[in-house]
């Protein structure tokens, strides 16, 4: 699963990396959560361009009857979406990318989780797969809403979790983009786990733990203490 990620690159580059324009607030997050906020990436129908939009983490089906209904599908598992109902449409109608540049997994050691931050390359602009969807809420508001897509994990993550985000080559941006492309075999071999030797990852601290630290510190690389038996030999 993905619950945390981190974007913290600025409108331009993200204009710049996904050739996308749009009216967003963008300022850097260290620490995104589910139900907050986020940016996407999207092409519409029947448009050339794409655009920037901002969306709540945790997608709501225009059938749900509330809003937490999108507390549950933060993610979405790459290899049943065409059989769940919350999902089966928006894959053929309405993928999204998600711009981050890090994310955090959890690695359970006894009664301790360890968090990791693991990034592309040096720590470059990337970005998930997600579908998206719209929703009106009891007063007529038109809420839209996104998930991110989960695989198996790569050699990277194995030992840490059993999934992983869908990572999307920049060179399969247009194909996952494409309204026009509406049969999901055709983007299915997108869904895997991302190349490993691009990828890197480094433990961070527990502030990431907290929605309520949203800052560089979460990110910060620290050094993990080793056993007490380990430090004799």
């Amino acid at each position: 699963m993905c619950g945390r990620f981190r974007q913290t690159r600025s409108q331009k580059q993200l204009e710049e990396r996904f050739q996308a324009e749009g009216e967003v607030e963008v300022v850097p997050r260290f620490n995104i959560a589910p139900t907050d906020p986020l940016v996407t990436v999207r092409q519409e129908k029947g448009k050339a361009s794409r655009r920037l939009s901002t969306m709540r983490w945790g997608l709501i089906p225009s059938w749900a009857k509330d809003m937490s209904f999108g507390n549950q599908t933060i993610n979405a598992r790459s290899e049943t979406l065409t059989t769940k109902l919350s999902f089966s449409d928006s894959v053929r109608y309405r993928r999204c990318l998600i711009p981050a540049d890090g994310f955090y997994e959890w690695k359970k050691s006894g009664k301790v989780r360890q968090p990791y931050l693991f990034e592309v390359g040096e720590g470059e602009l990337f970005a998930f797969a997600g579908l998206w969807d719209e929703w009106k809420n009891p007063e007529g508001k038109i809420i839209e809403s996104c998930t991110i897509l989960t695989t198996t994990p790569n050699t990277l993550l194995t030992d840490i979790h059993d999934r992983m985000p869908v990572i999307v080559p920049p060179d399969k941006y247009d194909l996952w983009l494409n309204p026009e492309v509406e049969d999901f075999a055709a983007v299915q071999e997108i869904l895997k786990p991302y190349d490993p030797g691009l990828m890197r990852h480094h433990p961070v601290s527990p502030r990431v733990n907290s929605v309520q630290n949203d800052d560089a510190d979460c990110a910060a690389p620290i050094t993990l203490e080793l056993p007490e038996q380990a430090r004799l030999f």
